[in-house]
């Protein structure tokens, strides 16, 4: 890949207690082709009072009133393209990959429950710049996972794979109100915060922290003192 080219990332959380910290970033090898988002909203017709299953009709209406009834996880699906047949380059250095699998596990890892959580870690997908509310970034769990090797040494080494993955997404309560709950409009700053992660908790976007700067006047976001309740300025 040329430079500054944006390579798609995914980020895995580790669970702690009731919080999820951020840990280093996966880069993939080749940025996918394509990839696709889809979502279920159910809506449903009132029902017959007679039993009969059926969705009850009015004469004059040209089709039954609906009603909302929720909304599904999103799920994210990506084709991944993994090749090791010549060096990679990474943090500007050339590197040899005897087995595309050094990669491709990276991915796998993600799908195993991990000691002392209880379950796979959640974690975030990530692309380039993309406006608020967008498909990036997409924070949600694998749910399926399918990995075909196409290529081989004459030892059976593999060293091309192409990876399925599909992501259902995951919401955290708190964190879901926040975005949602207009009377929930402030932060308590943890421990390790800094006004991007904040921005990125909350706006899924950590450029956009100096909002949160000027809003609470700090003049210095590199000090942050530890149980400052922050204002978060609703975003249109």
């Amino acid at each position: 890949m040329s430079p500054g080219l944006a390579k798609l990332t995914i980020t895995p959380f580790a669970k702690k207690g009731d919080r999820y910290e951020r840990l280093a970033p996966i880069p993939v090898l080749f940025n996918p082709e394509s990839y696709s988002i889809a979502k279920a909203v159910t809506w449903s017709p009132p029902q017959n009072s007679g039993g009969g299953g059926g969705a009850k009709t009015q004469s004059k209406v040209n089709a039954p009133i609906i009603s909302f009834g929720g909304g599904g996880s999103r799920q994210l699906s990506l084709e991944l393209f993994f090749d090791v047949t010549a060096p990679i380059e990474r943090n500007g250095q050339k590197i040899v990959i005897q087995d595309v699998r050094e990669e491709t596990n990276k991915i796998v890892t993600l799908t195993r429950i991990e000691r002392d959580e209880d379950q796979p870690r959640v974690c975030e997908i990530a692309w380039g710049k993309s406006p608020v509310g967008s498909d990036f970034p997409f924070v949600g769990a694998i749910s399926s996972l399918t990995q075909k090797f196409v290529q081989f040494k004459r030892d059976g080494t593999p060293v091309r794979a192409n990876l399925t993955v599909t992501l259902i997404e995951f919401l955290d309560p708190k964190l879901d109100k926040l975005r949602t709950d207009p009377e929930l409009t402030t932060h308590v700053i943890r421990g390790g915060d800094s006004l991007s992660n904040i921005a990125a908790e909350l706006y899924r976007d950590p450029t956009r922290w100096r909002i949160i700067a000027e809003a609470n006047n700090i003049d210095d976001p590199r000090y942050l003192e530890v149980g400052r309740r922050l204002t978060i300025p609703k975003i249109r």
